[in-house]
């Protein structure tokens, strides 16, 4: 992989430059945003291939600034927050930020992070042909092409690309049990194993997507001792 170009969102400089400073000597092109204005402006002119986004920022905050990068670009989002803010982690997973770190955090670790995302993001390939444009279930459609997710409107649904590989898998396997193990590989997310239950998380907040009623699940269903299961026929687009 080329070097790839990260931006950093942080109004904190004594995080900020340090962090700048060790990624950019582990082979990081990074650029430095104080504020979400700021980011706004270096991503519109600017090739970045991620973002490390601190949530409680003065002004815009950074689940506002998530929500803006999801719905008009692809690029993948981790966000740096405090152990105080359990719920704005939530809110950004649900957002579609696609991991988050936990301050005070290992710049090692946080390094280790940024390059299990973007193999996730560049490696996830297709199980079927790569010309295959969707895969409808239900009243959805999984469109590889543009990696997002349409109801029968054509509107779209942001999606992670946990989530996304995630449903990928699941749609490429239609009515048949797969094992959290098996989600894991399929979905190219053996890195997400270091977060408890991470296939559960990921499950739950695909749900609130894609199920009429996310407390009574129709689509994806949970097998008891097994894993889970898309219980819906698949129709190749």
């Amino acid at each position: 992989m080329a070097e790839p170009h990260i931006l950093i969102v942080d109004d904190e400089r004594d995080i900020r430059d340090p962090l700048a400073a060790y990624l950019g000597k582990n082979g990081v092109r990074v650029t430095k945003a104080a504020d979400a204005a700021a980011a706004r402006d270096i991503l519109a002119v600017h090739g970045i291939d991620l973002v490390l986004l601190d949530i409680m920022m003065p002004g815009e905050d950074g689940l506002s600034l998530a929500g803006f990068i999801r719905a008009t670009t692809k690029i993948p989002v981790i966000l740096l927050t405090a152990k105080s803010e359990e719920m704005d982690r939530i809110l950004g997973l649900e957002i579609g930020a696609d991991d988050y770190v936990v301050k005070p955090f290992s710049p090692r670790e946080l390094l280790a992070r940024i390059k299990a995302v973007l193999r996730r993001t560049a490696d996830g390939a297709p199980v079927y042909a790569p010309d295959a444009e969707g895969f409808g279930f239900g009243p959805w459609v999984l469109r590889t092409g543009d990696r997002e997710l349409v109801d029968e409107a054509g509107v779209a649904t942001p999606l992670s690309s946990g989530e996304y590989n995630l449903l990928h898998a699941l749609v490429t396997h239609p009515r048949r049990v797969l094992t959290r193990d098996q989600l894991l590989d399929l979905s190219q997310g053996r890195e997400l194993a270091a977060f408890e239950r991470s296939i559960d998380n990921h499950v739950s907040r695909l749900r609130r997507k894609v199920e009429a009623d996310a407390a009574d699940p129709k689509l994806i269903k949970t097998v008891w001792g097994g894993g889970y299961m898309l219980a819906a026929d698949v129709r190749r687009l």
